[in-house]
This record gives C-alpha cells, sequence and structure tokens, in this order.
C-alpha cells in the first residue's frame, strides 16, 4: 500500500519524537530507479521556473573554520504537495519510523527533519550532481548519524558532517567540513515543570547550580537555564558520545563577560559579550580547549548554540572566530541568507555571522522577485 502525507497525519497522540528522527538501521534499501517527483510551477516575471529534487541550488562547501546552519520553521510549510515531495526522498525505513510516530505535528516534524538534512547535503558542491534520495546514513558506536557515501573510490567526495535539533516550531542542521559538530535549538519561552532551580539540581554541575542561585530574578534564571541547556546539549552531540556517556553534570559550561572585539570587516560582525567554554567537573584532562561555541538568539524566538571541534590555529594568542552562515529555507521553494541583523543576534562565544555576499543576495532576490507571485500559506 501506498501512503500519503494524508495518512501520515492521521493521528493526535503524543511521543516522543527524538525517538524517531534516527531510528536503528534496518535493511530496507532505497530504489535508486524510483524518479517520481512532484513538479512545482514558480510564476516569475511571466516564465515558469520548474523547481524539483534534482535542481536544488548548489552551494558551496562550508570552509575549514564555517559552519552552516540551515532551518526551517514549520508553520511555513502548508502545501501537502509539497510535504509529499519530502516523503518521496526519504528512504522505506525513513518512511516507516514517520508512519510510526503519533500526533499530526510531531509526525510532520519527523519529515521536515529528515527532509531537511537530505536537501541540505545535497546542495554541496562535489563532481556529481547528488540525488537527496540517494544519500545513505549510518551510526557510530554511540547511535549519533552520519553520512556514509557509497559511491566510486574517484569520487572526490568532501567529509561532511552534520547535526540536527528541533522544537516544535524550528528545525535546524548544521553542517561542517572535515570537523564533528553539535547544534541545539531552544524556545525562550520554553516552560519547565518545576522549578528552575530544582530542575538544574537534576542536570547541572555545582558550579552551574551555584550561578544560576545569584540570579534574584525568575525570569532572567530561566533565561539563563534554557542558555546552559542549549550549550551543554550542543557540546554533548558534538563529542558523539550520546547523553548516557557524557551526563550533563560531569561538566561545567562557563559563561564570562568578555569585552568585544573590534574585527575591520565590512561583511563579518563578531561578538565576544560571552566567553564561552567547558571545562570537566573531575580530574579528566582539560577539553575546553579543543572546542568551540557560538551561542545566538534567532527568529527572536528562539536560542540557538553550535559547538564545533578548534584545530590549533591562533593568531595573536587568541583563536580564529568560527563564521557561521545562516540560511532559513523551506526546500524546493526558497531559500534566505540570514545576516546580523534582529533575526539573528550573537550572544556570545568566538562566532561571527557571515553576511550574505553575491550568492545570498541572489537568493534573497530570488525569494522577493519571484516567490512572493504565490501566496505565503499556500506552502
Amino acid at each position: 500500500m501506498v501512503r500519503t502525507i494524508e495518512s501520515l497525519v492521521g493521528s493526535c497522540c503524543k511521543t516522543d519524537l527524538s525517538r524517531h528522527l534516527y531510528a536503528s538501521p534496518c535493511a530496507c534499501m532505497t530504489s535508486l530507479r524510483d524518479k517520481a517527483r512532484v513538479m512545482m510551477n514558480i510564476h516569475c516575471f511571466g516564465r515558469n521556473v520548474v523547481t524539483a529534487s534534482s535542481s536544488l541550488p548548489r552551494v558551496q562547501l562550508p570552509a575549514p573554520r564555517e559552519v552552516h546552519f540551515w532551518y526551517v520553521l514549520p508553520d511555513e510549510v502548508k502545501s501537502t504537495n509539497l510535504l509529499n515531495q519530502y516523503l518521496e526522498i526519504l528512504s522505506p525505513c525513513e518512511k516507516e519510523d514517520i508512519f510510526r510516530v503519533r500526533g499530526e505535528q510531531l509526525q510532520k516534524r519527523a519529515l521536515l527533519a529528515r527532509a531537511l538534512v537530505r536537501t541540505t547535503l545535497a546542495r554541496y558542491q562535489t563532481n556529481y550532481q547528488i540525488d537527496p534520495k540517494s544519500l545513505k546514513f549510518r551510526k557510530n558506536n554511540y547511535g549519533k548519524p552520519e553520512l556514509d557515501w557509497q559511491y566510486a573510490d574517484d569520487w572526490s567526495l568532501p567529509p561532511l558532517h552534520f547535526n540536527v535539533s528541533h522544537t516544535s516550531s524550528l528545525i535546524a542542521c548544521g553542517v561542517t567540513v572535515g570537523s564533528p559538530i553539535g547544534i541545539d535549538v531552544e524556545e525562550k519561552q520554553r516552560r519547565l515543570k518545576n522549578d528552575t532551580l530544582a530542575f538544574a539540581q537534576r542536570f547541572f554541575s555545582p558550579h552551574e547550580i551555584e550561578m544560576l542561585t545569584h540570579i534574584a530574578d525568575p525570569e532572567l534564571r530561566l533565561q539563563e537555564c534554557i542558555k546552559l541547556w542549549t550549550l551543554k546539549e550542543a557540546y554533548v552531540k558534538a563529542l558523539g558520545k550520546g547523553f548516557s556517556a557524557s551526563p550533563f553534570k560531569t561538566f561545567t559550561v562557563q559563561l564570562r563577560d568578555h569585552t568585544k572585539v573590534d574585527i575591520n570587516s565590512p561583511s563579518h560582525k563578531i561578538s565576544k559579550a560571552l566567553d564561552i567554554t567547558v571545562e570537566p567537573s573531575d580530574d579528566l584532562k582539560n577539553p575546553s580547549s579543543n572546542w568551540q561555541f557560538g551561542l545566538l538568539e534567532l527568529a527572536g524566538s528562539h536560542y540557538a548554540a553550535v559547538c564545533v571541534e578548534q584545530d590549533s590555529i591562533s593568531t595573536c594568542n587568541r583563536s580564529i572566530p568560527v563564521d557561521l552562515t545562516l540560511r532559513k529555507t523551506i526546500p524546493y521553494v526558497e531559500d534566505e541568507c540570514i545576516s546580523a541583523t534582529e533575526s539573528a543576534v550573537v550572544i556570545g562565544g568566538l562566532t561571527r555571522l557571515s553576511g550574505p555576499g553575491f550568492l545570498g543576495l541572489v537568493e534573497v532576490a530570488f525569494r522577493r522577485y519571484c516567490l512572493p507571485l504565490y501566496h505565503p500559506k499556500q506552502w
């Protein structure tokens, strides 16, 4: 039986989405001969631009010290045809995993998360055009998903690393080349079932609990707690060893005030308002020099944390900042490069937001001059 998105969104029961994003590998294989695609006509200056799964805009690979951060807002994806198109690029196992998720919104988020990963990784320029449906994934010894290139040896394929995070209102995928990455996104308006300090006692280190105790205002304390959680989760995901192997209480994330650094570059903005490091709570070797963080406010409604492995390059006794390129997307419909504006504000970490540049300007122009002829609610 062939199931579509109409049957995918049938139940309203709640479940844990995180258990279904990347379930255990199974014996299912994607049929490379299945070329059926849903076409969309985009009217632009009186002509039709056909967008299909084989025509994702290609982008340059991230530089050695660059992170690409792609995100999609589920509420902006409304078209059943588009959701069906996303379903078609998934493997049979991924489809079954999604069908097992109970609840319309959870199913939609699971579908968008997998589609975002496939369409994002397929964009990067290699010697060959990559079909999102042909991508294969594997897990490391701790269960972290990785890209599994299964092509001929003469293919020049990049060592892409990626990580996924999601809330009910935002799904994100971070990408690097050659560097392990962990990301996390959390809603600023997230509310805890218990008191903030009671929550911290369960998950945070003694130093972090003490820091939160000194914040008198309950709302400010909650916001600092959410920031800490976001950073800690990004760090654990970057380690790639799972939460059981890296309990939150076994390390401390330090956020220290730091003077802003002036970088004279018209295309970048940098902030070091908070210097972010990680320190173990025991006598193990200090890993803080191995990882670099970025913490930002995204879309005015979310905190986003990025953690990447840091190389040994340094200038004037300080590490070189990580360039962070943000792209808001609806795969097959629009891409928008986000610069340092009200939509993205760096809170801390040695991170700078890259400006749109030529590619970003082309993307923004395509979005502004072609896509508005469609009613936004259509998507």
